[in-house]
């Protein structure tokens, strides 16, 4: 632990803010009340950081990046919670986008994961477009990264006027924990396992090029252990948090910080720092609000 989170100065107070840690301050919400908790979380995050038009323009094309590889039903937590991928595509539309599309490079089969995930009907009923990514539609962009130097990316999210990542706060039995950089592996396609042989500056890489102007890291229930595919209701755990904002370093940070390591511990948080991506310590840049 690095310490209570500060009080901005004047100066930073008057800044557009980085990020925003909102949590449930009241007693927790049984199951049935889950989206409610989730939809007033993400929608404070957002506000807190200056609303969804700091990042939407009229007629963007949004596209929201979650984390629905698995076969595994919201209550799971091995995919992003449905409620807080639908607060973030109404949002963006109420901001003034075109459209606003949702999709994943699945590891399980798409047909299963996206409607057992819940985000598949959440998405539609605020009027988002679910994509189904075509793996012949991948294509080699030149990355130029310290490892990677170039990779076969989806077209289509990488030329959307905003990309928001919003992963679920979960273990990896590899890289320990799965936030909002490894959420970009989602946007690619070809031997993904290679990542792994350095997967701190592969993720580097990738979030260099993607360069990040919103994450969103959810935290209304998180998996503790066997992830990233998970099964078992006995490693979810529900801490009903959103954090939200500009800095993927200082997110991962605390997401990692969620997951029992301590700042400064993980791989590719400090790789990111080190690469120039964010800070570790975002107790300099957070500010925490209760919801209820």
């Amino acid at each position: 632990m690095l310490g209570p989170i500060r009080l901005a100065t004047a100066q930073e107070a008057a800044a557009p803010l980085q990020m925003c840690i909102a949590r449930w301050k009241d007693a927790p919400l049984p199951e049935t009340g889950i989206k409610s908790v989730a939809t007033k979380l993400t929608e404070q995050a957002i506000n807190a950081l200056g609303g969804m038009k700091r990042f939407v323009g009229n007629g963007d094309v949004v596209w929201v990046k979650p984390n629905m590889a698995w076969d595994r039903t919201p209550e799971q937590a091995a995919n992003t919670n449905p409620d807080v991928v639908a607060t973030l595509v109404r949002l963006s539309l109420d901001a003034g986008a075109k459209t606003v599309k949702v999709g994943d490079r699945t590891c399980n089969e798409a047909k299963q994961s996206y409607p057992k995930s819940g985000i598949e009907a959440a998405v539609k009923a605020v009027d988002g477009e679910v994509v189904y990514l075509d793996d012949s539609r991948f294509k080699k962009v030149a990355l130029n990264g310290v490892i990677l130097k170039e990779w076969e990316l989806y077209p289509e999210i990488i030329e959307a006027d905003l990309v928001i990542n919003v992963p679920v706060v979960k273990h990896h039995n590899i890289s320990n924990a799965t936030l909002c950089m490894k959420n970009y592996m989602g946007v690619i396609s070809g031997n993904r396992g290679q990542w792994h042989q350095d997967l701190p500056n592969c993720l580097c890489d990738v979030t260099a090029f993607m360069k990040p102007r919103l994450c969103v890291l959810d935290a209304v229930r998180i998996l503790t252990a066997h992830g990233p595919t998970g099964g078992n209701l006995e490693d979810v755990k529900r801490l009903d948090t959103i954090a939200a904002g500009t800095d993927i370093v200082a997110l991962d940070s605390f997401g990692a910080e969620l997951l029992g390591h301590p700042v400064g511990s993980l791989a590719t948080v400090v790789a990111g720092e080190k690469a120039g991506l964010g800070i570790m310590d975002y107790h300099k840049i957070a500010q925490e609000i209760g919801v209820s």
